[in-house]
């Protein structure tokens, strides 16, 4: 049964992954909620299963002129430096911290992205 839970996870992170969206979304709640993973575990697992989605990902973002190398340029180097800083700082966070911290992450992006589609979708039939 844990298989298909965690056979389920990837399949949904993959998806999301895929389309851009971001796996680890939905593959971190999966893997602490059903599977009971450590917060620190599953964001390490998600990092790890993110290199071969993003690759796939990318090249098929590129083949269909969807990638703005100038722009992530500018992005790459603070982001990987930072985020080597990130993986030193959260060895020192509680996991519960890590939970509730992605749990504000995750409702706030939420909200964001119904406002953004509720102010769409009327601006559609405006039209």
């Amino acid at each position: 049964m844990r298989f298909l839970v965690w056979l389920t996870a990837g399949i949904a992170g993959g998806v999301l992954g895929g389309m851009g969206m971001g796996g680890g979304t939905v593959l971190i709640p999966i893997l602490t909620i059903f599977c009971g993973v450590p917060q620190h575990m599953a964001q390490s697992v998600n990092l790890l299963t993110f290199l071969p989605m993003s690759a796939l990902s990318l090249r098929v973002h590129s083949q269909n002129g969807l990638l703005d190398t100038k722009g992530a340029l500018w992005m790459m180097v603070p982001a990987t430096v930072l985020s080597a800083l990130g993986a030193v700082f959260v060895q020192g966070v509680a996991s519960g911290a890590l939970r509730v911290g992605f749990g504000i992450f995750l409702c706030l992006l939420s909200l964001y992205q119904f406002y953004g589609g509720w102010k769409s979708l009327l601006a559609q039939k405006e039209k």
